[in-house]
């Protein structure tokens, strides 16, 4: 939340939550994004996570107004 435009790759993603001592397919972390996302719609949030194509995923820009708070 503290840098918002920053970019994670999907094995860094992968690291941080399971750590990198299991092996996990990359494209889970595709299927866990989606269902986040799935979860944020109601509140209409799913548009807060962002995929960089090539690259993985980010919080748009808008999501740590007030974090912290």
């Amino acid at each position: 939340m503290a840098h918002p435009e920053r970019v994670h790759s999907r094995s860094q993603l992968l690291d941080r939550v399971w750590g990198d001592h299991v092996y996990i397919e990359e494209r889970t972390v595709d299927v866990h994004v989606k269902r986040l996302r799935e979860a944020l719609a109601p509140a209409q949030c799913g548009a807060l996570i962002e995929t960089v194509r090539g690259a993985g995923y980010r919080l748009a820009a808008g999501a740590a107004v007030g974090a912290g708070d």
